[in-house]
């Protein structure tokens, strides 16, 4: 099975730029990983995640200019991309903090509205719905899980999605810097748990008066770190084995010992 080349994209959500000045740079880093076969970006790095106020004015529909460049720059770039999320401005009257993957062509092969909302009854979790779907893309080489950012928090889900099939968890993040160790040991734990690969990519700097942590991750089947970015805004980029889930899954099989909430065979 051939070996996955994965650029997580760890962009400075910086608010004082205006954000279609933000898309096109977002836009051309995408185009800069080509030769990649998954990009992925943060979360709402349109509008920033503490940037709640902000939300109405920044939703748009999944046809908006934010959807429309990635689509582009993942066409431009013949890459699988996970594009972060945005601010969704929905047929129901909703708004959702809505992760889009596209395909290499630019069309759009998943949609994930996030599940657990953050901010204890502020924030976005006052103005944005709730999702209700567990979502997996099946690419090439792996079948990815989609979660975006608080979901991280909530090993149920992940179990959720390793029983559909996933065997690479993407996690598209706006975690704040003060929390930094969280981020780490869970990231880890879901990787460990799962006995798949974690890509979980953050974003950079401060917005909304939050500074950001940063360190965007690789985690492999086993629970080792097979690439972290520091705190500044870069590309993070690691090749992975899909053939390391197999393995893993059959010479620990940790997974068939599972007795609560254990899926039908």
């Amino acid at each position: 099975m051939a070996k996955w080349r994965v650029s997580l994209v760890q962009l400075d959500v910086d608010l004082a730029v205006p954000p279609p000045v933000r898309r096109a740079r977002a836009a051309a880093l995408v185009r800069a990983q080509a030769g990649a076969d998954l990009v992925v970006l943060p979360e709402l790095w349109p509008v920033g995640a503490f940037a709640a106020a902000a939300f109405a004015a920044a939703a748009e529909d999944l046809t908006g200019p934010t959807a429309s460049a990635m689509a582009a720059a993942a066409a431009d770039a013949g890459v699988w991309l996970h594009a972060g999320s945005l601010v969704e401005a929905a047929p129901d009257g909703r708004r959702y903090n809505t992760a889009l993957l596209f395909g290499p062509d630019g069309r759009p092969a998943a949609r994930y509205r996030k599940i657990h909302r953050f901010g204890f009854d502020a924030g976005e979790a006052r103005v944005l719905a709730g999702g209700r779907d567990v979502v997996t893309a099946r690419l090439p080489a792996l079948t990815l899980g989609l979660s975006t950012c608080y979901d991280l928090r909530f090993p149920e889900l992940f179990r959720r999605l390793l029983d559909a099939g996933a065997e690479a968890l993407v996690v598209t993040a706006s975690w704040p810097r003060r929390r930094l160790a969280h981020w780490r040991a869970l990231l880890c734990a879901r990787a460990i748990e799962n006995q798949a690969y974690v890509l979980a990519c953050n974003a950079a700097g401060t917005h909304a008066g939050v500074p950001q942590a940063g360190h965007s991750m690789v985690v492999d089947p086993w629970g080792r770190v097979v690439a972290e970015a520091g705190a500044p805004a870069q590309v993070l980029t690691a090749v992975l084995d899909p053939a390391a889930v197999v393995r893993t899954r059959a010479e620990f099989p940790v997974l068939r010992d599972r007795v609560l909430d254990r899926p039908p065979t």
